[in-house]
């Protein structure tokens, strides 16, 4: 059955939910691998300490519909790997993982505004991301949702892998979000 995304909840993320990241973040890697998506995410790359990490360092945010996970998102307040140094005016999303075996189309769409509520709420005005400069079909995604190309990052360091070439997109908000 297919969760109803037009109703999720969400909250933050605690250590008793640190496997069921690591398994949205492997079972978000296997699909891109089945759809033909090489070079982002490879399952195993990230474990549970790197999502504790995550929750230490920012927040981690899970969307639940009809008493499961839908899905996740990496919430941090600075990011100098890619945006280098910058003033306190932006929210960058990381991340962003669907439950393709239960969430409805439309799901991902969902968790990226409540990352953007998340972020107005705290009074930045900007929310940021990158994406893989390869990933047509993602670059094109964050495109449809707002987001504008706002500069290109060669060689970011990546947790457990080779550095690689991002398209750095962010969005305005209009009116506290």
């Amino acid at each position: 059955m297919k969760v109803n995304a037009s109703a999720p909840h969400y909250r933050l993320a605690g250590d008793a939910d640190l496997a069921t990241l690591v398994r949205l973040r492997d079972d978000a890697a296997r699909w891109m691998l089945a759809n033909g998506i090489t070079g982002q995410w490879q399952p195993g790359q990230l474990d549970e300490d790197h999502f504790r990490r995550a929750m230490a360092g920012g927040e981690v945010w899970l969307a639940e519909a009809d008493g499961r996970v839908a899905g996740a998102w990496e919430l941090w307040w600075e990011d100098e790997d890619a945006w280098g140094p910058q003033p306190p005016v932006a929210g960058y999303v990381h991340r962003l993982m669907v439950d393709r075996t239960c969430a409805r189309p439309g799901t991902g769409r969902l968790l990226l505004r409540a990352a953007e509520r998340r972020v107005a709420e705290a009074g930045r005005m900007l929310v940021r991301l990158d994406c893989l400069a390869g990933n047509a079909r993602l670059n094109a995604y964050y495109r449809n949702a707002g987001y504008r190309v706002a500069g290109h990052k060669a060689g970011k360091p990546q947790p457990n892998g080779e550095p690689k070439s991002f398209t750095l997109l962010e969005k305005t908000l209009r009116g506290g979000g």
